[in-house]
């Protein structure tokens, strides 16, 4: 039963407010109008790369299970996509989750994810049966880090149930050992995140929860007045249900974890609907916070204090409601230093009629809410938004913005206003102000048509020096939307390993220098909605082809500086030793 259930006066106020604030649905508040004068801003005049959707023609049949009616949240909420270069080839592969309908699961029947390998010509190949990662769970997300430390990335999947870790075994297969290792929330888990927080060398790992959804005490269907939607009857929540807290696991270095969220204060006993997370030091401390992206409650930021403690610090940094102090129905979370201040930024993805929302990062743990006044806040307004990503586009370097779009509930489709159920996504570009112009239409057909989206992620698929989109839809077919790029500009790429940090330098920032500008990035694992972008670190570098200087600080606080490197190149480089041949970096073949 939901709180507001066993709670009638709670009820009635929850309700009285809803009907004071415009609410159509318990969940979904309907903010405040835009300041007046606003206006979407195209990118007249300015070279637009065009994004392809090559999916079909590069073997990708994957299929998302779906609810026709989604009667019940979860059947919403999956879709996360991974990317994993799972035999350390070089080349991204890619993993859909997926999730049966509740019918489905009531009766023990599943639905099948999919691993699709890198073929390096623009093709891939399903091999999940041969990995062994076809059935994992109830699936929503994902997240990738080498647990272990042996070079191999491992893959952790957040399930409705008991979450699952597969071990990379460097062969092409991977094993669960979640039992082992100890990681298997069994709650309704949807965003993580590895990070090492106390420098050990060793990752960490924070799960995200959302709604404590149970089989056995399904929610009615349109049954209440928090389970409408413009008059609509819709599926229940999250808001009308108890929230189901976070977890954090310590790895102990043996292959263990132990659940230290209480200990370290990140357990969520206010029960908020948790979805996007990352870890990310904030204010150059050499340790990594933590970012929690909240459905219809407050966002959390944990600052790190360094000795195995958080503390919450998301309402006096400025980041846990939008600039009106209103919570927001968040879903997504991407990080990046978009004004060249080596400070890096939020922006998160919202529900419709709640602007996307970008806190610029002014340091000393301080952010404003500037989303309005940087472009990206009015043109979100009429869409459900969910996997988002900086990134730069068009190689100018100057990190770019993008997102996709979907509505939670089949019914609004019968609506005659709105922005519908299918709807499009939008690419944003940098303007070198602290501004965003309105891409979209120029970037080629693929993004802009209307579908129901959910996980996004970034990498280089095809090493030809463009980032490259992949989106799961959770109606249908996955995009995967190659970038054309802009003739004439370059890049950078790095494929870094740790020695004394942990092997995939997850927590890294790297501060490049080129063509008098400065630039600055961090390896991170999770983010986006329930998705996990490539970890090779890339830079657009515009029309410089000479590369000044590169610095490298690993979580294990040593520093490595690289100078006068050639632009359009990926380098390998290990801590300690430099640029190094990438066999040094990755690990030997059949590691167990």
């Amino acid at each position: 039963m939901s709180v507001l259930g066993r709670n009638p006066l709670l009820c009635f106020l929850f309700i009285s407010q809803c009907l004071l604030q415009g609410q159509g649905q318990a969940g979904h508040d309907v903010a405040p109008p835009p300041p007046a004068g606003l206006k979407t801003v195209a990118c007249n005049g300015r070279p637009v790369p065009q994004l392809e959707d090559i999916a079909e023609k590069a073997g990708i049949h994957f299929r998302h299970t779906y609810s026709p009616e989604k009667k019940y949240i979860p059947e919403s909420m999956s879709g996360g996509v991974v990317l994993i270069d799972y035999d350390r080839d070089g080349w991204p592969d890619i993993y859909f989750t997926n999730a049966p309908t509740i019918e489905m699961a009531m009766k023990h029947e599943t639905a099948r994810g999919a691993l699709y390998h890198n073929n390096h010509d623009g093709t891939f190949t399903d091999v999940t049966d041969k990995a062994g990662v076809g059935t994992p769970c109830f699936a929503n997300g994902g997240a990738v880090g080498d647990y272990n430390n042996d070079g191999w990335p491992d893959l952790y999947i957040t399930c409705l149930g008991a979450n699952v870790l597969y071990r990379n075994n460097g062969d092409g297969t991977f094993t669960d050992v979640t039992a082992k290792a100890g990681v298997g929330d069994q709650r309704n888990s949807t965003g993580a995140s590895f990070g090492d927080y106390d420098n050990d060398g060793f990752l960490d790992l924070m799960v995200t929860n959302y709604v404590d959804f149970h089989f056995d005490n399904l929610p009615a269907f349109g049954k209440l007045p928090i389970c409408t939607f413009r008059g609509l009857d819709v599926q229940c929540g999250p808001r009308g249900l108890k929230g189901a807290g976070d977890t954090l696991y310590h790895n102990n270095g043996d292959g263990t974890f132990t659940d230290v969220s209480k200990s370290a204060g990140v357990d969520d006993p206010s029960g908020y609907f948790g979805l996007g997370v990352t870890w990310v030091d904030f204010n150059n401390t050499g340790r990594s916070d933590i970012f929690i992206a909240n459905d219809a409650t407050p966002n959390y930021l944990y600052k790190n204090e360094g000795n195995g403690k958080f503390t919450e610090i998301g309402l006096e940094s400025g980041t846990s409601v939008s600039q009106d102090g209103a919570e927001q129905a968040c879903m997504g979370v991407a990080i990046g230093d978009y004004l060249h201040d080596g400070r890096p930024s939020i922006y998160i993805t919202n529900f419709e009629n709640e602007y996307n929302t970008l806190y610029r990062n002014n340091g000393d743990w301080q952010f404003d809410d500037v989303s309005y006044k940087s472009g990206v806040g009015l043109p979100s307004m009429p869409y459900v938004k969910w996997g988002n990503a900086f990134f730069d586009v068009d190689n100018d370097g100057w990190l770019d913005l993008i997102f996709v779009s979907g509505h939670v509930y089949p019914q609004v489709a019968t609506l005659s206003s709105g922005a519908g159920y299918q709807q499009p996504g939008m690419l944003q570009l940098n303007q070198g102000d602290g501004t965003f112009c309105n891409a979209s239409d120029q970037a080629g057909p693929a993004l802009t048509q209307r579908r129901t989206s959910r996980g996004l992620a970034v990498g280089d698929l095809f090493n030809d020096g463009q980032l490259d989109v992949v989106v799961e839809d959770i109606d249908g077919a996955p995009m995967i939307l190659r970038n054309h790029g802009v003739p004439g500009r370059h890049w950078v790429g790095l494929e870094l390993g740790g020695t004394k940090s942990n092997r995939l330098a997850i927590g890294a920032r790297i501060k490049l220098s080129a063509g008098g500008m400065t630039q600055t990035e961090q390896i991170r694992s999770g983010g986006s909605y329930l998705s996990q972008s490539d970890l090779h670190v890339h830079f657009g570098v515009g029309t410089t082809t000479k590369i000044d200087s590169i610095e490298i600080r690993w979580p294990s606080g040593t520093t490595d500086i690289l100078k006068n490197l050639e632009a359009d190149k990926f380098y390998a480089v290990l801590e300690g030793k430099g640029i190094v041949p990438a066999e040094q970096v990755r690990p030997t073949a059949h590691a167990h």
